[in-house]
């Protein structure tokens, strides 16, 4: 019995373990490989060009064809493709014999309704049909989740999208449900439990739980970050901060602003930026040039260059850093600062990653890195 309680438990731990799995494109003597979050080669650079891994393949380049890899560097799909895009839910859009197609992680073609439009990658399990001026949604079996009737659908985020009839926007669910109606002049771009923020015969407010509460004042209006219960709006031309039912929670007194994380926001009057708590107390004096969100317990400052903060405002990483997203944003990652204890880089000598004490991962710089993606 203690066997096989051992053996459930080594099981489990493995499973873990895989699922935990993070790898990171790098770029090194001119060839892409990948690292691992010890900051070791999990595959050796011999790539003349390469993908960061989505959905648990990674495209790669071999004499001048594209296939995929798995985790383990070995071809999942042999290099045949003359142009790739990124896995996502289980298919890929490639190019063969001038031809783009949908395949699976098998390389099987997925069979779709005609069309006379091009395609579009998957997104949270469906991609975009167009069928003339109007769009619909495809489901991952190649059959029509929603018919083309809409005039705009925006990318799917949080399970939903922003669509267009007419002038007026409202939000699906990746069911083809709506569940904002078409009624509105603007709206956000992305669902949030706490609200989504949209504009109604000229006036903003916040959309939650059916109902639309008007802002007021609000001349724009921002989406809701992460599960902060609070927005930031504006109004005579200074920023404060709103919640789900549109009240003003900490009046506009701010020249800028970006969103709460781990209690703190950034803001800024003038040329100089600080952090202030959800009471609209400054919490970390305003003297930054620039400041991001806060991740991980840690959010990038600059002065000439970027370093990193905690929530106390310490300096506990020098600023001596460029923190641009880079190709990132290609790959869908544009999130700066600290990601699952590490931090993505530049600096004069190239790319890398830190941890939260400033210790380069590896000891090592590269030609390019771009963000971990994990394994699933």
């Amino acid at each position: 019995m203690k066997t096989n309680y051992t053996l459930i438990l080594m099981l489990l731990f493995s499973m873990v373990t895989i699922n935990a799995q993070e790898l990171a494109l790098v770029k090194e003597g001119g060839k892409f490989g990948y690292i691992d979050t010890s900051g070791k080669y999990a595959i050796e650079p011999r790539f003349a060009d390469a993908k960061s891994f989505s959905d648990g393949l990674a495209a790669a380049e071999q004499d001048k064809k594209w296939g995929f890899i798995d985790a383990s560097g070995k071809w999942a799909l042999e290099p045949q493709y003359d142009k790739v895009k990124y896995f996502n839910s289980g298919h890929a859009l490639v190019l063969k014999d001038e031809q783009w197609q949908y395949i699976d992680k098998k390389g099987q073609t997925l069979e779709i309704p005609p069309t006379t439009d091009k395609l579009y990658d998957f997104e949270e399990g469906v991609a975009f049909f167009k069928e003339g001026d109007k769009v619909g949604l495809l489901g991952t079996d190649g059959k029509l989740v929603l018919q083309p009737a809409y005039r705009v659908i925006k990318d799917v985020k949080n399970g939903h999208a922003k669509v267009q009839k007419g002038e007026l926007w409202g939000m699906i669910d990746t069911n083809g449900k709506e569940v904002i109606p078409t009624e509105y002049e603007d709206i956000g771009n992305s669902w949030s439990p706490n609200g989504v923020y949209g504009k109604k015969g000229g006036v903003y407010g916040i959309i939650h739980n059916g109902n639309f509460n008007p802002i007021e004042g609000a001349t724009d209006v921002w989406i809701f970050h992460g599960d902060s219960k609070l927005t930031y709006a504006e109004k005579d031309k200074k920023v404060g901060f709103v919640d789900s039912s549109g009240k003003w929670i900490i009046e506009p007194q701010f020249d800028k602003a970006r969103t709460f994380s781990d209690g703190l926001a950034p803001v800024a009057n003038g040329k100089t930026w600080g952090y202030i708590n959800e009471k609209g107390e400054m919490a970390i004096d305003p003297k930054f040039r620039d400041a991001e969100v806060f991740s991980d317990g840690l959010a990038p400052v600059k002065d000439k260059n970027w370093g990193f903060i905690n929530t106390s405002g310490k300096l506990v990483i020098p600023m001596d850093y460029d923190i641009t997203a880079g190709l990132a944003f290609l790959a869908g990652n544009n999130e700066k600062g600290f990601i699952n204890g590490l931090a993505r880089v530049k600096s004069k000598k190239g790319w890398g990653f830190l941890d939260k004490t400033g210790k380069l991962l590896g000891d090592k710089w590269f030609e390019n890195a771009e963000p971990f993606e994990a394994i699933k």
